[in-house]
């Protein structure tokens, strides 16, 4: 009896242990808090604020213990660039989430080809 106890709560402590030693994916920096503030507050302070959040995450990612910038950072960063009025910005974040998360390909293809298209018009004029 004493053994099927001892070895419940030996198999229990090595079980919690192999949780806790578990080191993250990816980077995040202050984009989860600062993507929540913006999306509870929209507005252009917000959106600036996400926008540091995220150009700090990539830039200090190197420094996290996974070195890996989030999957749709760089598109998210992106799509506050195209908002703006900065589609080589854009093209090029975007770009670069299809390189790092080549499961973005077609996401990524199709903003590029609207960027491509719209820039077109507006030279067209």
């Amino acid at each position: 009896m004493k053994t099927i106890l001892f070895l419940t709560v030996l198999s229990g402590i090595l079980f919690m242990s192999g949780c806790a030693t578990k080191e993250p994916l990816y980077y995040y920096g202050s984009y989860s808090q600062n993507y929540y503030n913006y999306k509870k507050n929209m507005g252009p302070e917000s959106e600036l604020e996400l926008q540091k959040a995220i150009e700090d995450a990539i830039a200090n990612a190197q420094y996290g213990e996974s070195h890996r910038v989030a999957p749709g950072m760089y598109a998210n960063l992106g799509y506050l660039y195209l908002k703006q009025g900065k589609s080589a910005k854009a093209r090029e974040n975007f770009i670069r989430e299809k390189k790092l998360y080549p499961e973005s390909a077609h996401f990524m293809d199709r903003l590029i080809r609207k960027i491509d298209a719209a820039e077109g018009e507006s030279n067209e004029k």
